[in-house]
């Protein structure tokens, strides 16, 4: 299970954490709903999140009652508004689930255990809204999550 970070400012206060709250929160998108969808594989490592992307990000629970946790998602998609789409990954396993892609084990889980993307929620993430860049998956991992979107969810 991925931890709840309660970050604090140089006051000692607890500070939200990015892509929890405001216009660039990390909200749940309608993936049948976004119109034209075009995923490409573009990681670059400076900073911003790209598609092929694993980044850390605020997540609001499925329940959608304001609460939520800090946790990695693998970015699919650039919107033409700048705001990326993303799938959550879970350290929880999911072998023989449908609705989830096994994509292994990689550096965004510092313990080293495998991980399963969420096809079922699609997250809308704000550029500012990451907390930080984990890594890029590889090509064939993503390709294979990014195969399985465009079956559910018509994409191109």
């Amino acid at each position: 299970m991925w931890a709840v970070i309660t970050p604090f400012n140089e006051h000692g206060d607890a500070a939200p954490l990015p892509g929890s709250t405001g216009p660039t929160a990390t909200v749940e998108a309608q993936p049948r709903q976004v119109g034209r969808v075009r995923t490409q594989y573009a990681p670059d490592p400076d900073g911003d999140p790209d598609p092929g992307e694993i980044v850390w990000t605020w997540v609001p629970y499925e329940e959608m009652d304001g609460r939520g946790k800090d946790r990695p998602v693998l970015v699919v998609a650039r919107e033409r508004g700048g705001t990326l789409l993303a799938v959550q990954l879970s350290s929880k396993r999911h072998d023989g689930d449908r609705e989830w892609v096994a994509i292994g084990a990689g550096p965004w889980d510092r313990a080293g255990r495998d991980s399963w993307v969420d096809l079922d929620r699609v997250l809308r993430v704000h550029p500012e809204g990451m907390r930080r860049e984990a890594c890029a998956l590889d090509r064939p991992r993503f390709d294979r999550v990014v195969a399985r979107l465009r079956q559910r969810y018509g994409w191109s």
